[in-house]
């Protein structure tokens, strides 16, 4: 399935919307992400769990065991938590992610929130949306 990358990130919101709905806060990580990772596949996407992200300094890469929890049709970033609220350091994770993996856009969704709607937050790497 080749959906752009606005469609996908609003697929990717849905499922999250759905497992949360299913859930609520208490799991840990682990488990939203095998949840989400199973409602995106569903869909007919290809998603990457844990997927590597190599560091690359003077023209070598450099495995340092970061790893993006999933990565969607190779395009889309989606980091989990799964605490009471985003510390600062979540979204400059993800923009780091991001810069790392040259993506132009990432969701960091927290599982441990009250609502979905306040565990979610959209990140852009010099990215755009299309205008309508």
């Amino acid at each position: 399935m080749r959906a752009d990358l606005e469609e996908l990130a609003r697929i990717a919101i849905d499922c999250g919307l759905k497992v949360h709905q299913a859930f609520g806060p208490g799991l840990l990580e682990s488990a939203y992400e095998a949840c989400l990772a199973y409602s995106l596949a569903e869909r007919g996407f290809i998603v990457e769990r844990q997927k590597p992200i190599p560091i690359r300094f003077n023209g070598i890469d450099i495995e340092m065991g970061f790893r993006a929890d999933l990565l969607v049709e190779g395009r889309l970033l989606i980091e989990l938590k799964s605490t009471e609220a985003h510390a600062p350091v979540h979204a400059k994770q993800v923009l780091t992610y991001l810069r790392l993996m040259d993506l132009p856009l990432g969701l960091l969704m927290n599982f441990g929130a009250p609502t979905f709607r306040e565990g979610l937050r959209r990140l852009a790497n010099d990215y755009y949306p299309p205008r309508d």
